[in-house]
């Protein structure tokens, strides 16, 4: 079996993690890639492969991601694209999307005998528009698409429209769309829903609005929304999708958001039911 590492080594415990993790998967005779940039902390283990991050999971059966959920969102997107399974162990804090922790190490042997499910989770599709109605563009989320002012210094008027029907204009922070593996992140900070990941929807949460009635709403999977700033706003609006680097919208251009075609597969080694999970990862922190 080929197995993509992908670590953040920047966590307190990711090296440490990772060599544990490498020691039990060559136990299976399994054949690892890492990143390039592992090469000063494993590049004397001539046994492993190294390569570009896309390129090593490309050639991978399974990708395991070791860190925190930024780290598993950002190896899963990748995983996404190539159509293959990931799972996340948790080398920081909370690291909500986790599959295992770091004492559960033992459990990756499931991955060998075929003892594991495969979550798949709906992501986001956000779509740059010009003026002109053309697209210029793309990402996928597995969390969330969070549209704001590009500054953060001043309140913005977002309008969202779904399928060409005004939903509101929230005068505030901004808005944030999420998947339902999304509504335990930002969007709970913001006061949104918690949504079992089974459930596909995209819940629409506004951010710290001026208006004495603004909550979040779940919409159907299959909705189209439109953002954009409101034409007498002319302040600049953004958005981030999962974190990343926000991408300003510039005025009279919009986004639209959508559900992604592909779905992200998460490897589940564990029996625990999601509400067991919340209590665990939530609840006691």
């Amino acid at each position: 079996m080929n197995i993509a590492v992908i670590p953040n080594l920047t966590r307190q415990h990711a090296l440490e993690t990772t060599r544990q993790v490498i020691d039990r998967l060559k136990l299976h005779n399994a054949v690892i890639w890492l990143a390039d940039y592992c090469k000063d902390d494993f590049g004397e283990d001539e046994s492993l492969n190294f390569a570009q991050t896309p390129v090593s999971i490309k050639n991978s059966d399974v990708v395991i991601a070791i860190g925190g959920d930024g780290t598993i969102l950002h190896s899963g997107k990748i995983a996404a694209e190539y159509s293959k399974p990931i799972l996340g162990i948790n080398a920081g804090k909370l690291a909500f999307m986790a599959g295992l922790e770091r004492h559960e190490l033992d459990l990756l042997d499931n991955l060998f005998s075929g003892e594991y499910t495969v979550d798949k989770r709906m992501m986001l599709e956000v779509m740059l528009f010009d003026e002109n109605g053309l697209c210029t563009k793309r990402f996928n989320c597995i969390n969330d698409a969070v549209f704001s002012r590009l500054n953060n210094r001043t309140i913005i008027e977002v309008t969202v429209e779904s399928n060409g029907k005004l939903v509101n204009n929230y005068w505030g922070d901004g808005v944030i769309f999420s998947t339902p593996t999304g509504s335990t992140a930002y969007s709970l900070s913001a006061g949104g829903p918690v949504v079992n990941p089974t459930i596909e929807s995209i819940i629409l949460t506004p951010i710290c609005t001026h208006a004495l009635f603004s909550h979040s709403i779940v919409f159907r999977k299959d909705e189209r929304m439109t953002v954009y700033a409101t034409k007498e706003d002319e302040t600049a609006l953004c958005v981030s999708c999962d974190g990343e680097e926000p991408i300003s919208i510039p005025q009279g251009c919009c986004a639209v958001v959508q559900s992604a075609q592909s779905a992200a597969d998460f490897i589940r080694i564990k029996s625990d039911s999601f509400i067991e999970i919340l209590n665990s990862k939530m609840l006691h922190h």
